[in-house]
């Protein structure tokens, strides 16, 4: 785990040396700790992100990969190292900062969820290890852009 420079932001490797990378912005009306803006975004998952975790579940373990299940919608009052979240590892955490990641013969994944101020990152960062990994990373890469664009929305409309 690497630290971006002059953020908190957390990735897996050197930007450059990643599969996949995708960090998006948001301005909140109030400031929001990370572990809030993950209670709050996921509070009530979208809906067809529950379809979109069947069909994942569904597909991967065909080539032994772990049912995930998706989002429950639990809310967490704190959280440690060492920790789950759903189905990710909480790997760091700290007042600006959660990383959250899943690991697998295929790829590893990793979001940061972090703030300064009034503006929350959600950055993402993959390594795939092998061909199913690269397969896989078509579809979800395409969607998680619009995921978190649609979770920002969302977030911004509960803060009003």
């Amino acid at each position: 785990m690497i630290v971006l420079p002059k953020t908190n932001i957390r990735v897996l490797q050197p930007q450059a040396e990643l599969y996949y990378f995708d960090r998006q912005d948001t301005r909140l009306p109030s400031k929001i700790t990370p572990l809030a803006a993950w209670n709050k975004i996921m509070s009530d998952p979208q809906p067809l992100l529950k379809i979109a975790f069947r069909i994942r579940d569904a597909v991967s373990s065909v080539f032994g990969v772990k049912r995930i299940g998706g989002f429950t919608g639990e809310r967490v009052e704190t959280v440690c190292v060492g920790d789950k979240l759903d189905f990710f590892l909480v790997e760091y955490v700290d007042d600006g900062c959660l990383v959250l990641t899943e690991r697998d013969k295929h790829l590893d994944v990793m979001t940061c969820i972090s703030t300064q101020g009034d503006t929350l990152s959600v950055t993402s960062s993959v390594c795939v290890h092998n061909l199913f990994g690269r397969a896989y990373m078509v579809p979800v890469g395409f969607a998680h852009r619009w995921i978190v664009r649609s979770m920002f929305g969302r977030l911004q409309r509960q803060m009003v």
